[in-house]
């Protein structure tokens, strides 16, 4: 009988000794929970790069208006934080003057034109030198200049939006004198929203393609995402944080009318590698040794409520020293987002869908 006992405790032993090189144990000897991983997938969000920008929002153009004539300033109907549409009138002159100046110009050009006549008469009849005559042609082109530029004077006494614009301040008050090009009132031209963005250098030089990278904007303002247009960017570096202005558009469609400019905007950079393989993925998923980059890979049970996870090795690059970019790995993979250094090679794990209280 003591033998078959020894047999016994011998096997319970070695099952044992299996089962702890399998079994992920506590200290206290207890088998340990299955660990639970974060998954991303290697196709999905993970594939693009993001950069998040603080924007803020700016106008087309901003532009102090301003007579080209000097004069009384009689009417002057643009209230602050308003929006006029294009060739609505802002302010006007006293125009009496502006029209006795167009009353003396045209008689004066009837009257040249009454001494031409003349003068090329007599110059027929032989009683006056033709010089005389091509005097009295130039007095009548001069008088006919004059005529012109008295008649557009009349035409900018008054002010108009030359732009759907929103006034931004007035800068004269009304009914007093102004002299030629003085300002009356700044607007923003907001016939095309724009936002503007500091990117810094390094990263504004990394990308060659600028239609590889694509731009949304988040607002309180808007629903969810709207996309942006680039549109320019300033060729010159920002004395301070050696940064390059970038300005992109809002679409005419979806602008609210409460956006002005200097309201904030969060915009986000998405900048897909040009490389199809290629897959981009934080640096916390991939893990570097002696031997290599490897990721892991999650291979799901038939529920899906369990899997194993396997080392893979890859190839990484980086390009803005924040996030990898690997290549061998499938869109369709699902890949331990964080903590592969505590999971082994093999290892059955469950996906993390969140906290739970109980």
């Amino acid at each position: 009988m003591k033998p078959i006992i020894v047999i016994v405790a011998v096997f319970a032993l070695t099952l044992a000794a299996k089962a702890q090189d399998t079994e992920v144990l506590t200290p206290s000897g207890d088998l340990a929970p299955m660990r639970a991983v974060k998954l991303i997938q290697a196709g999905g969000e993970a594939a693009q790069l993001e950069r998040v920008f603080f924007g803020q929002v700016a106008a087309r153009e901003t532009v102090d208006l301003s007579f080209e004539v000097g004069g009384r300033l009689v009417m002057f109907d643009a209230q602050e934080g308003e929006f006029l549409d294009e060739g609505v009138q802002i302010a006007a002159m006293d125009l009496a003057p502006f029209e006795r100046a167009v009353e003396r110009a045209t008689l004066q050009l009837v009257q040249a034109n009454r001494d031409l006549t003349r003068a090329q008469t007599l110059v027929q009849s032989n009683a006056a030198s033709a010089t005389q005559a091509q005097n009295a042609e130039t007095a009548r082109d001069l008088a006919a200049v004059t005529l012109r530029e008295a008649t557009d004077a009349l035409e900018d006494a008054a002010l108009s939006a030359p732009f759907r614009a929103l006034v931004a301040s007035r800068l004269t008050p009304n009914f007093t004198n102004v002299s030629p090009g003085q300002p009356i009132v700044r607007l923003h031209d907001m016939s095309e929203v724009r936002v503007e963005i500091d990117v810094p250098e390094r990263l504004f030089q990394s990308v060659s393609d600028v239609t590889a990278v694509s731009f949304v904007g988040t607002s309180p303002l808007f629903a969810g995402e709207v996309p942006l247009a680039l549109r320019e960017f300033n060729a010159e570096t920002q004395n301070i944080g050696q940064s390059y202005r970038v300005t992109l558009a809002l679409p005419s469609t979806q602008v609210p009318t409460a956006i002005i400019p200097g309201a904030s905007m969060t915009v986000t950079a998405r900048l897909r590698s040009a490389d199809t393989a290629a897959i981009a993925l934080p640096p916390s998923a991939v893990s570097i040794t002696n031997d290599g980059a490897q990721v892991m890979v999650y291979t799901p049970n038939g529920d899906d409520a369990y899997g194993t996870v396997n080392l893979v090795p890859v190839n990484v690059t980086s390009v803005n020293g924040t996030q990898i970019t690997v290549t061998g790995l499938g869109p369709d993979q699902w890949i331990v987002g964080a903590g592969i250094q505590m999971l082994r090679n093999g290892e059955t794990v469950r996906p993390f869908t969140g906290m739970s209280v109980e």
